[in-house]
């Protein structure tokens, strides 16, 4: 899929397949979020790829959002270390992942981490170091359906030179 159609065509998925995704892919999908830019290309991400369904259920049940995550078959959770931009560059390594599993058919959902108090839980769930701060735990799967909500006309949001 070209990279128009995916940053077109992208949307949240929260009902997913029991079908396995594979390693091969879910590496691809992570290489991607690697491969995000960085400010100052410090690269302050990593990266847990949880594909065991009771660990998928535990950060299921941590979240406030994302009880979905264990119906995936797989989730990666986005961590940063504290640097300056850790936000902004975890970000960028989130979307990375998201428009990656679209682009090999995939679906997914980023569930918000940064900022919200069940994060400490979520980065001890993974085993990280408590020092990262959790950016997003994204479900990754075959989607049962892709939603398409409506979304705001380019006319509705561009402004050119002014408001």
């Amino acid at each position: 899929m070209d990279a128009m159609t995916v940053l077109t065509t992208r949307r949240s998925v929260r009902k997913y397949k029991p079908d396995p995704v594979s390693r091969e892919l879910l590496e691809k999908i992570v290489n991607a979020g690697r491969l995000a830019p960085t400010a100052r290309n410090v690269q302050p991400c990593s990266f847990v790829v949880v594909t065991d369904s009771a660990k998928r259920r535990q950060i299921a049940g941590i979240t406030e959002h994302g009880k979905f995550i264990a119906d995936a078959p797989a989730c990666i959770v986005v961590l940063s270390e504290d640097t300056k931009y850790y936000l902004e560059d975890g970000s960028a390594a989130a979307t990375n992942i998201c428009n990656a599993a679209a682009a090999l058919g995939l679906g997914s959902c980023w569930v918000a981490g940064d900022k919200k108090s069940h994060a400490p839980d979520i980065v001890a769930a993974c085993g990280a170091p408590a020092n990262l701060k959790l950016i997003a735990s994204i479900a990754i799967g075959h989607a049962v359906e892709v939603p398409s909500p409506a979304k705001k006309t380019l006319a509705e949001v561009a402004h050119w030179d002014k408001w």
